[in-house]
């Protein structure tokens, strides 16, 4: 199994994040190779600028993926929104922690190289995705309406 270099930065106000030890297990689930990455939760100031200096859209957006290197190991940044996640949550009905593990599992998935801008490839990453979920104990996410 992959390695994996971890920090967790808290820049949110809000309650109901999960631990770091949670943020690192849904992270070196997804690992494909030796990987160092910080996790970053962010209030939605912070996030809306990033979204607009890093992709031109002025809101702020769930998670925001920085890789950073390939060599000699996998390196980047994953920014998570806790308003937005929140928001999303409650709006789907599932609970907090559950959305976390999905943005996690996404963000890392962005990491490695997989993105979702083409069908096929949005495909191969949702399936990554729901098998990953599901070895850790959540439900299938695009199955919730």
């Amino acid at each position: 199994m992959p390695n994996i270099q971890f920090s967790l930065q808290v820049a949110s106000t809000l309650g109901n994040i999960p631990t770091k030890v949670q943020f690192r297990k849904w992270a070196k689930a997804t690992l494909r190779v030796d990987t160092e990455v910080t996790i970053r939760i962010v209030d939605e100031e912070e996030g809306r600028a990033l979204n607009l200096t890093y992709r031109g859209k002025d809101y702020a957006t769930n998670v925001l993926t920085f890789p950073l290197t390939e060599e000699p190991h996998l390196m980047g940044d994953i920014i998570i929104c806790a308003p937005v996640v929140e928001a999303e949550a409650r709006k789907q009905d599932i609970s907090i922690e559950m959305h976390y593990a999905h943005l996690t599992v996404h963000g890392v998935l962005h990491l490695h190289g997989y993105d979702h801008q083409i069908d096929e490839q949005a495909a191969l990453m949702e399936s990554i995705e729901v098998t990953t979920l599901m070895k850790l104990g959540y439900p299938d996410p695009y199955l919730i309406t």
